[in-house]
């Protein structure tokens, strides 16, 4: 299956019906780290981190896996409960 998140020069581009219900998938797109998932009910979510510590990590991530344990460090390590 596709990635369903790209991104280029005209921004980023969503195939909703290639997402599963309730999995993070993340994109890189000017500085910035997007978070998206698609809810039960089929609505898309989408979130913008800017904090430049997370996006530089980001950069080096291999895979989603790798990411989603990037921004759970730094949720841990700055003790924000989620």
């Amino acid at each position: 299956m596709s990635y369903p998140i790209t991104s280029d020069e005209g921004g980023i581009k969503i195939i909703p019906e290639l997402m599963e219900q309730e999995k993070m998938y993340y994109c890189l797109h000017n500085g910035k780290v997007l978070l998206v998932f698609k809810d039960s009910q089929q609505f898309l979510n989408c979130y913008e981190i800017e904090e430049k510590e997370i996006v530089e990590n980001v950069k080096t991530c291999k895979s989603p896996d790798e990411i989603e344990k990037t921004i759970e460090n730094y949720l841990t390590k700055q003790n924000i409960k989620h």
